[in-house]
């Protein structure tokens, strides 16, 4: 192998020697991941200067200037984009009523931090031994899709004459989920009651079935009685994305998922955010308030600098808590008396003030404004400029 001049090898001590110069500079992260793309790269001296100087330049044109308004900034680069939302869910996968909310009723959703998405769903990654084969995905698939006595029956019906239950048990769909007759009966042991098992049919009868009402009540709650699986989780479908099997499940149930057999922790994700911040804590709410707001951006083919978003993400949650851009949330819990009067019940807001003896340390823009007296604490009204007069005596003193 022919050396150019100058060329650095991967063992080239010139690398690290410009790498140590940067400290201070820019932030450790980037520093390691110049040295990580870098090291694997046959360069010369001029080349690798040129890289180096280019990333600094870059680093130094995203800094954010103090003083300027960020907030505004994102609200408006966020805002504006989402006008080009479509309003709509997505037929998911070609599967029946498996829909997935989009665009601007998803969005909406994440920063109104909304208790349960109105389509909760999860993406469950599987574990080295179960991801490459369908077989081994559909077991793990079975072991997590909730099913009840209806979802293995052709029919559950009621007889009068008798005040009993009948229920008709489907074979295909037994098979299907990996049951047999036996469970289903077991299931209905639960229940106090004699059960007669005829091939695929069960008839259920109970002295507690006096009248009508409560037939029907009983009927009910065998349809419900649970077979196997994760409550919650409705339905699960298995993709192939590359070469691994993935599973994707209408509605959530992060906490109980996390622990069957084949399925991996450390990937598996909900779209639900509060159920996130209940299992793994407020900084993976933080980061899912992030990836969700972005997914949602990108599959309308909006471009969002993600500083924008991670600000977002950042107010939402920075008191340990995940909290809505709104009355209930973020623009009501103010320590401003003032702004919190300035967003909505005014008058309340105030008379509570009062009462509690509060004090606004007028620090934001909307107090500023109402006052009126004040630069407003942004941009160059952030900067506080003192100033000392001299008397003459010390000016003729200073010249002799």
């Amino acid at each position: 192998m022919s050396k150019k001049s100058g060329a650095v090898s991967k063992s080239s001590s010139y690398l690290e020697e410009r790498l140590k110069t940067l400290e201070g500079k820019l932030p450790p992260s980037i520093i390691e991941e110049l040295r990580e793309k870098l090291q694997g790269i046959k360069l010369t001296k001029e080349e690798v200067d040129k890289i180096i100087n280019y990333v600094i330049e870059e680093y130094e044109n995203s800094l954010v200037e103090p003083g300027e308004a960020v907030g505004t900034v994102a609200a408006q680069s966020i805002g504006e984009p989402s006008t080009q939302m479509t309003l709509r869910t997505f037929h998911y996968a070609g599967v029946r009523e498996f829909n997935i909310t989009l665009g601007l009723p998803r969005f909406i959703e994440i920063v109104d931090a909304r208790r349960t998405p109105s389509t909760p769903m999860m993406v469950i990654y599987l574990d080295e031994e179960h991801r490459y084969s369908r077989k081994k995905a559909e077991e793990v698939a079975r072991r997590i899709q909730y099913v009840t006595i209806e979802n293995v029956s052709k029919s559950i019906s009621e007889d009068l004459s008798t005040l009993s239950i009948i229920i008709e048990l489907d074979p295909e769909l037994l098979k299907d989920k990996g049951l047999t007759v036996e469970h289903v009966v077991k299931a209905l042991q639960r229940l106090k009651g004699e059960i007669v098992v005829e091939g695929n049919r069960i008839i259920f009868s109970s002295p507690d079935i006096t009248d009508f009402n409560k037939l029907r009540k009983i009927r009910e709650r065998i349809t419900n009685l649970k077979l196997k699986g994760i409550r919650g989780i409705r339905r699960v479908v298995i993709r192939k994305e590359g070469d691994e099997y993935v599973l994707k499940t209408e509605g959530s149930n992060l906490a109980a998922v996390l622990t069957v057999e084949g399925v991996d922790p450390t990937r598996t994700i909900t779209n639900d955010i509060h159920e996130i911040a209940e299992v793994l804590g407020i900084e993976a709410a933080r980061q899912a308030i992030i990836n969700e707001m972005q997914s949602v951006l990108e599959d309308q083919g909006l471009d969002v600098d993600i500083r924008h978003l991670m600000l977002v993400a950042d107010i939402m949650t920075h008191t340990g808590r995940v909290r809505q851009i709104g009355r209930h949330g973020v623009s009501g819990e103010k320590e401003s008396v003032l702004a919190r009067a300035a967003f909505e019940v005014t008058v309340k807001q105030i008379i509570d003030a009062a009462i509690h003896g509060s004090v606004d340390e007028l620090r934001g823009v909307a107090e500023n404004v109402i006052v009126g007296s004040n630069p407003v604490p942004i941009g160059s009204g952030i900067v506080r400029l003192l100033m000392g007069f001299s008397s003459p005596q010390r000016k003729e003193e200073s010249k002799e």
